[in-house]
């Protein structure tokens, strides 16, 4: 494994018999706790595209990079990156801050292929988006909720950077859509342990529904803490960032009335899912780390990066971006094509039972009254 504080590998040189490809995925800090999946995705989805012939005829090779570092830390290693010649393209799971500090300093330079789910609003020349933005995954999700349950008093618990407060915008004019509102909003810094202090104000509040915009670690945390508390009897959860790792740690006695909302989960029982599966634990074995949709994005991010320079047939920025709009690729998540930069996904809202996610809904995506 390649660090972050570590030479350059001899074998990642510059090299035009091999495309580079920089990983960026946390090792470290709270989204850590699913940075293995995010690896072996991508590793399986670099293999998928070398036995189909490489990039442009050319080998890929995955660099990984911690992005679980400062913003500023991490932009300033992958840039050195491209300025070696090591790495022709940028792809991986990273919170927003990252790629904020990131995508100005080498997106005019190499394509960038955009994993996690974000507070949506990135058009940067040379950034393409995978994962879900709240439009397409908060809104219909509290739509669909405040209907079957009833409910109209959210709360919002977050992390203090970009996507949380982006996202808790977005989500008080989804709450009026469906008569509702957001009673409190509390941002914590990453690696949160005491949320004493916000249990108390999620009673207070009388909220029915809490919006959890936590990040790995920090939502396993909260989760643990919310149920001793028994706010789980009278209270729902809903996150846009839970995948299974996290409900693995949380513990099935804490995941009560816990709901989640992505374009994946392991548990969908469609031939792209369970063909997925087998490819995976063919290639890693049954104890591999459990599968989910922020590990899964990182294999839609190598195979969206093959399929963006197949299509241009060059490494030249401006023509991949030219040739973007007509780009589509299939994976673990279907046929899947670009609009304005992003990739068009179905949405999907699970419910937490045990240690798995029961798929309740395909969430509607067109907007309300159409």
């Amino acid at each position: 494994m390649f660090r972050p504080d570590s030479p350059v590998p001899d074998w990642f040189t510059a090299d035009d018999s091999a495309f580079g490809v920089a990983l960026v995925f946390p090792l470290q800090g709270s989204a850590g706790i699913f940075g293995p999946t995010c690896e072996l995705c991508a590793r399986l989805a670099a293999e998928e595209v070398n036995r189909a012939g490489g990039v442009l005829g050319r080998e890929l090779r995955l660099l990984p990079v911690d992005g679980g570092g400062t913003p500023r830390e991490v932009a300033d290693r992958v840039e050195a990156l491209v300025d070696l010649g090591v790495v022709h393209g940028v792809t991986g799971w990273h919170i927003s801050s990252v790629r904020q500090a990131l995508a100005p300093r080498i997106a005019h330079r190499v394509p960038y292929v955009y994993t996690a789910l974000y507070e949506g609003g990135e058009h940067t020349a040379g950034v393409f988006l995978t994962s879900e933005t709240p439009r397409d995954q908060l809104r219909p999700a509290m739509g669909l909720l405040a209907h079957e349950r009833g409910l109209r008093r959210w709360f919002v618990v977050g992390n203090d950077y970009v996507w949380p407060r982006r996202t808790a915008r977005a989500a008080h004019a989804y709450a009026r859509e469906s008569g509702g509102s957001v009673e409190g909003e509390v941002y914590l810094p990453l690696g949160t342990h005491d949320f004493g202090a916000v249990l108390r104000r999620i009673e207070h509040a009388e909220a029915d529904g809490v919006i959890m915009l936590l990040v790995g670690s920090d939502a396993v945390r909260f989760n643990r803490a919310f149920a001793a508390a028994g706010l789980d009897t009278r209270c729902l959860r809903l996150s846009t960032l839970m995948d299974e790792n996290m409900l693995l740690a949380s513990g099935p006695s804490a995941t009560a009335d816990l709901f989640s909302t992505a374009g994946f989960f392991a548990s969908l029982a469609n031939q792209d899912t369970l063909d997925f599966h087998g490819l995976y634990a063919g290639r890693f074995g049954i104890e591999a780390p459990p599968l989910g949709s922020l590990g899964e994005s990182c294999y839609e991010g190598v195979l969206l990066l093959a399929a963006l320079i197949g299509r241009a047939g060059t490494l030249d920025v401006s023509a991949i971006g030219a040739a973007a709009e007509t780009v589509s690729y299939e994976g673990p998540r279907g046929l899947l094509h670009l609009r304005g930069g992003h990739v068009r996904q179905r949405i999907y809202l699970a419910r937490a039972e045990g240690l798995d996610f029961d798929v309740v809904a395909e969430l509607d995506l067109r907007e309300p009254g159409s």
